[in-house]
């Protein structure tokens, strides 16, 4: 389930995540959760319009397991993360089906053994290079029947692979499948157990970690290459689920937080809060989206809302008119937006109702439009080549023309359920299904 006016100073540059790491990543890979520019966007991609289970499949293969963390591609090897459930039981703690209920959604203590795996396939083949069994152990709690224990995605600088099973350990790999070291970073308390789901983000030599949930919240920032604590700090926020972005801006390194109480922005490097900013709903889940001096951060839960917040302030703006431009409708819960060429797509709640605003103005250019042959959608939309990718969970994934105007190109099925995010690299699109990996490209 779970695993995003007023005039002001003149732009101040702005450095992406993906600017700190080789050039090459910008070109044929896929590192990060939202991809190289971390907006969706694969700039130089050209994935197919069309397929099929018979057209245009390079190749699927079977996954072990339960997982949602996107695909993530560097050169010519794709890694995925995976909870493979054994037949091995600890006997002290009833099976679920005899558990009583105790909470909202039914969601009972598992009482199996988990294997949480780490999985490198060959980029043209399929074939897998490597298998490695980060740890062995019974999940403290259960998670949503939408969600899994393997929904936060990987991350990678060319080098080091970073793998975050939440309350099962943070562990770093080489792209050969040594492990280099592991954190047990301690148990969330997720409200109603609807499972964990924030993935870790990477810039220059730090990593990451954001973890709202029912008991203490935090973020805590890692140093890249031991696992070490560089700092960390209490948040006062409860069930969320948003990834974090990092940016260079206004002569600091911002790492912008969405949640249900405020949008915060933290120095990477201190720890101090730069600025916040209230107004988002509950269960806060879309990462948050820069476009030029601003941020564009979104919920859908309980009530939509979006912010674009200016990432020159200080202190606590919230309900200001510096607040650059907002939306209390058709806001997405599960998916991110998109942001493609000053053009911020999404949809509506988890429904295929979309909707296209300008990014600088948030002035609506299309929508409210229902996407014909999607019901819902977990998976955030990607684009490429001037197309815009939405993948529903039944199967179906409408490809658009990107622009100011609704227009579909061609409606795509295939024999599974998607609920983890497409990646793009080169002329690939990979879409990792409940039951089976896809590498899709021309034949």
């Amino acid at each position: 389930m779970l695993p995003n006016s007023i005039k002001l100073p003149a732009v101040l540059s702005i450095t992406l995540p993906l600017l700190t790491f080789p050039q090459c990543l910008a070109v044929e890979n896929w590192s990060q959760w939202r991809g190289p520019l971390n907006s969706g966007v694969a700039e130089s991609s050209d994935p197919p319009t069309s397929w099929s289970e018979t057209e245009n499949i390079q190749w699927k293969v079977p996954i072990e397991g339960d997982g949602t963390s996107t695909p993530i591609i560097w050169e010519d090897r794709v890694f995925i993360l995976s909870a493979l459930k054994t037949a091995q039981k600890d006997s002290s703690i009833p099976d679920p089906a005899d558990q009583p209920k105790t909470n909202f959604f039914d969601i009972k203590q598992p009482n199996a053994v988990h294997e949480f795996l780490v999985m490198c396939f060959d980029r043209n083949t399929g074939r897998r290079l490597w298998r490695e069994t980060a740890t062995k152990k019974i999940p403290h709690e259960g998670a949503h029947n939408d969600n899994d224990f393997a929904s936060a995605s990987p991350t990678t600088d060319g080098k080091r692979l970073f793998c975050w099973f939440g309350s099962a350990g943070l562990f770093c790999y080489d792209l050969d499948g040594k492990k280099i070291w592991e954190r047990n970073l301690g148990e969330a308390k997720v409200g109603s157990s609807l499972g964990e789901g924030c993935s870790p983000v990477l810039h220059e030599d730090k990593l990451v970690v954001v973890r709202d949930h029912g008991g203490q919240s935090s973020i805590e920032v890692l140093d890249a290459a031991s696992g070490k604590t560089v700092w960390s700090r209490q948040r006062d926020e409860g069930n969320a689920w948003a990834t974090p972005l990092v940016l260079e801006h206004s002569g600091k390194t911002q790492v912008i937080t969405s949640a249900s109480n405020f949008v915060r922005s933290y120095d990477l490097y201190s720890g101090e809060i730069i600025w916040q900013c209230s107004g988002l709903t509950g269960n806060c889940t879309p990462c948050p989206q820069v476009e030029g001096d601003h941020v564009i951060c979104m919920s859908g839960y309980q009530g939509y809302a979006a912010l674009a917040i200016p990432l020159t302030e200080r202190g606590d703006i919230s309900g200001s008119d510096k607040i650059r431009w907002s939306l209390d409708r058709g806001t997405p819960y599960v998916p991110s937006a998109l942001l493609y060429d000053g053009l911020l797509y999404f949809n509506q709640s988890n429904q295929a109702i979309l909707r296209c605003v300008d990014a600088e103005s948030g002035a609506l250019q299309f929508g409210p439009e229902r996407v014909n042959g999607i019901s819902n959608l977990y998976a955030s939309p990607v684009a490429a080549s001037g197309r815009v990718y939405l993948v529903g969970r039944a199967g179906n994934t409408a490809v658009l023309k990107h622009g100011t105007k609704y227009e579909v190109m061609s409606l795509n099925h295939l024999d599974e359920r998607f609920d983890a995010s497409p990646a793009l690299a080169g002329n690939q699109l990979f879409l990792r299904g409940a039951n089976y990996l896809y590498c899709i490209s021309e034949n």
